[in-house]
């Protein structure tokens, strides 16, 4: 947190991320909790919409979000490959199992392991130490990322192609082998919006594991190269920094994701996601069902974009915020010399 020049600095209860500010168990440890969190709600939320869902209605003019996932994946359909939901209530169930296992992981790192990883008795721990001001160690932990992204691209790969996962142009669940074409994957940056072939998707996800993992090993192994400057980063990297980062990627990517639903209905088949939205403009940019619902209902798509779009657009926000703190910015300070000192009436002479 940015402490700008008091050494007495101190937060309130409500600034979490202090806590972890400089200590990389704790961070560790707010890790694993927020994982936890996630799968509580992806085991909580599948079971809520399994126990509502209506076979009789078609699931894509449903509010739902997270069968219909299951649904594009291939899970919760017959031999015969017709919609039962059978194996749906399992994942759930999976999923909150998990949350108390990352739960109690993350309350292991917080309360029994050493707050900070340069403390710990186990060498390689103590190689997850953050140090800001050393780019070696931040590149160490930036490759490991990238290998855990990679290894998720490989296991979505081989599910597809082992499993199999819903074919919109079947209107069944097929096995799908990825077509790593570099050129198809090249050109496929500029029209991914209208990509109509499975086996392309998951022949960009090959790529992409292909590179996380490349790319992590890289990090891993090397060192800075030359004396670190301001132009690499020198005194811009902190905690701080990390959050905006982090805060602008998801941003995008939420973005993204939003215009991608709403619009493609190969990787976001109309039957578990309704029909393809209508883009329009008012204080903001937002998406309308193109068919009209009884009572108002809105399709599964309606729901999936926006909340996706909203949520990116306050992530940049976010990003944006912190990024200017890590530079410097003083909030207060400049705020207080805008409209005096903050809590306070202002003064009418």
């Amino acid at each position: 947190m940015q402490t700008y020049g008091n050494p007495d600095v101190t937060y309130g209860w409500w600034a979490g991320n202090s806590g972890v500010t400089n200590r990389s168990g704790k961070f560790i440890a707010a890790h694993a909790a927020h994982t936890g969190l996630i799968a509580f709600w992806a085991g909580a939320f599948t079971l809520f919409e399994l126990s509502r869902f209506d076979p009789s209605v078609p699931m894509g003019h449903q509010p739902l979000i997270v069968l219909p996932h299951l649904a594009s994946i291939g899970i919760g359909f017959d031999e015969a490959g017709v919609w039962t939901g059978a194996g749906v209530a399992t994942i759930g169930i999976v999923h909150l199992v998990f949350s108390m296992v990352y739960g109690g992981g993350g309350l292991m790192h917080s309360l029994l392991f050493p707050g900070d990883m340069q403390e710990s008795e186990l060498i390689q721990a103590r190689k997850f130490k953050l140090e800001w001001d050393n780019p070696d160690n931040q590149t160490f932990i930036l490759g490991h990322h990238l290998i855990f992204m990679g290894v998720a691209c490989i296991w979505f790969v081989e599910w597809a192609r082992v499993h199999g996962i819903y074919d919109p142009a079947l209107g069944a669940v097929r096995q799908v082998n990825y077509n790593v074409d570099l050129t198809q994957i090249w050109n496929h940056q500029f029209d991914f919006l209208s990509i109509d072939s499975l086996e392309d998707v998951m022949g960009g996800h090959v790529f992409l594991a292909f590179f996380e993992i490349g790319g992590g090993a890289f990090h891993i192994a090397t060192k800075q190269i030359g004396e670190y400057t301001s132009f690499k980063g020198s005194k811009l990297l902190s905690a701080e920094a990390v959050l905006s980062w982090s805060l602008a990627g998801i941003g995008w990517m939420a973005i993204v994701a939003a215009f991608w639903c709403a619009t493609n209905t190969t990787v976001y088949p109309e039957a578990w996601y309704g029909e393809p939205l209508a883009l329009k403009f008012g204080i903001s940019p937002y998406w309308i069902d193109t068919v009209e619902l009884a009572d108002g209902a809105h399709t599964s798509r309606a729901w999936l974009v926006n909340i996706h779009y909203y949520l990116g657009f306050f992530y940049i926000q976010g990003h944006l915020f912190h990024a200017l703190r890590a530079m410097g910015f003083d909030f207060k300070r400049t705020l207080d010399q805008k409209f005096g000192p903050l809590g306070k009436e202002p003064s009418l002479n």
